[in-house]
């Protein structure tokens, strides 16, 4: 696969999505080649000097205020990187680990940093060879930038750490060596160049953008499904009533749930002479639900691809007139904010999706169905219990969905005072995205049961294609049995976006940010 190039400032979503999701290879543009060597003489003349310049010639953090000796530039530098490898926890996984590394290689691409091409030409080999970091997923606050996380993609550029390589996990000169990257030494500033900056929680939030934004559109299919098994109205999702409120996300869920819907048998069945007046919220007030929360992921969205273009480590160069000027741009608040949108989001689509499933498996309301949707009820108990999975997972996901960017603690004897908890608020994300999808995944189960328990009326051509791929591995359920594999297997179909691709023909939204 011919490696994708990124160009700083106008690398998209998309583009990133790919890296995310088909770890592709990229480097960066060559034309931002003479602006990275330009900064590079920056520092490399500023090491040479006399004057005291932060992180080239000084210590860090609390410690700026001790000059180094030039002949020490480049130990100061590699005693950087490994005291700053203190990172504690479970591997973070190698696709966010990869975009991190392509997010690093925009921010540097952006010739404010100061590191020469060679540090660029070995971020890219990783990329192209398979050359993973081993990255601790704890032991970064969002300021001053991922400093532990980063120091463990560092530390491997050295021949230091630990890496993973064709599915190997090997000491850091090892994996170099046998992808053939010679390790490099640090110069003057560049160490500091890598670890300070917002790539790794970024790269966390932009992963979980991605995936909840796939798993947000799966549960407009499900809901569809769940509508129609439940014999519910598509009346609340005619164009003119969102027109009225003029809220984009609203009006883009309601027209995907009216094209999924298109068709239906078993809509047309109960259109006139149905004694209900009104659906139940959590089938009448999808497109106010599920476009708040796809509005609140296209605000994070914009956020995110902004920060994926910015230049976050410090201090910053200016080679035009040769100034080095220390500043914040390390501070991940912008990231803290859209990770806790992001938390928000994923929780409601939890919510309104559990209580679907609540619907659907009481007789009470769903509309002539048996109870838990099982056949011979008593004797059979359905899908009694996974409804309980689901109301389970759901209040895991609305105990994390607190914010986390108001938890701020001092760090570094108080030089570094305020941070922002990106990285752990966007790292919950993958947790808070993996019970979405097992949510998501019962509901499937619960709503194809009911509308095959509505044969011979079918629903809309891509529901019933739905159906068909869910059926493919998981048969209807005709008496009870053990329902772990079933499980399973839904949630890998949902997580892996395979029941989006099943509903073909049907355009559902997009994230629709910069550009």
């Amino acid at each position: 696969m011919k490696p994708l190039t990124l160009t700083p400032v106008s690398t998209r979503l998309k583009d990133l999505t790919g890296i995310y999701r088909d770890r592709s290879a990229c480097r960066l543009a060559p034309d931002c080649r003479e602006a990275v060597e330009r900064s590079a003489q920056v520092v490399a003349d500023a090491a040479a000097g006399d004057e005291p310049v932060y992180g080239v010639n000084t210590g860090f953090g609390k410690l700026a205020q001790v000059r180094i000796p030039s002949g020490d530039t480049r130990a100061l530098q590699r005693n950087l990187i490994l005291s700053h490898c203190a990172g504690v926890g479970a591997p973070l996984p190698e696709d966010i680990v990869r975009l991190a590394m392509s997010l690093k290689l925009l921010s540097l691409g952006r010739g404010a940093s100061g590191v020469r091409w060679r540090l660029i030409q070995v971020l890219e080999a990783m990329l192209a060879q398979g050359v993973t970091p081993v990255v601790p997923r704890q032991g970064s606050v969002g300021a001053s930038g991922d400093l532990a996380p980063l120091a463990h993609v560092a530390a491997v550029m050295i021949g230091e750490g630990e890496a993973f390589r064709g599915g190997e996990r090997l000491n850091g000169h090892d994996a170099l060596y046998r992808a053939g990257i010679e390790p490099i030494t640090f110069a003057a500033k560049e160490g500091l160049a890598m670890i300070n900056g917002t790539q790794i929680s970024t790269a966390l939030a932009l992963a979980a953008l991605f995936d909840a934004h796939r798993l947000l559109n799966t549960a407009l299919i499900t809901g569809a499904l769940c509508t129609d098994a439940g014999m519910g109205s598509s009346a609340p999702f005619r164009a003119e009533i969102h027109e009225l409120r003029g809220q984009p996300g609203q009006i883009d869920a309601a027209a995907t749930l009216r094209r999924l819907m298109s068709g239906s048998k078993i809509r047309e069945s109960h259109r006139h002479d149905d004694e209900r007046v009104q659906d139940p919220y959590c089938l009448r007030c999808q497109p106010q639900v599920m476009g708040a929360c796809l509005d609140l992921l296209r605000q994070a969205g914009r956020t995110l691809e902004y920060e994926a273009n910015a230049v976050t480590d410090n201090p910053l160069i200016f080679p035009d007139d040769g100034t080095i000027l220390s500043g914040g741009n390390f501070h991940a608040e912008p990231v803290a904010f859209a990770a806790d949108q992001l938390a928000l989001a994923i929780a409601e689509m939890g919510s309104i999706t559990e209580r679907r499933i609540a619907m659907l498996v009481d007789p009470a309301l769903n509309f002539g169905l048996p109870a838990f949707l099982a056949p011979n009820p008593g004797l059979n108990s359905g899908f009694m219990v996974a409804e309980v999975t689901a109301a389970a997972l759901y209040s895991e996901n609305k105990q994390r969905a607190a914010p986390c960017s108001v938890d701020s603690t001092p760090t570094s004897a108080n030089q570094e005072d305020h941070v922002a908890m990106a990285t752990h608020g966007a790292c919950r994300l993958i947790d808070m995205n993996a019970n979405l999808s097992k949510i998501i995944g019962i509901e499937l189960l619960i709503a194809a049961q009911g509308i095959e328990l509505r044969r011979p009326l079918r629903t809309s051509k891509p529901l019933e294609q739905v159906v068909t791929e869910l059926r493919s591995g998981i048969p209807a359920l005709d008496e009870d049995r053990y329902l772990a594999p079933d499980l399973d297997k839904v949630i890998r179909l949902v997580a892996g976006g395979k029941v989006c691709a099943a509903a073909s023909g049907i355009e559902f939204p997009g994230l629709d940010v910069i550009g």
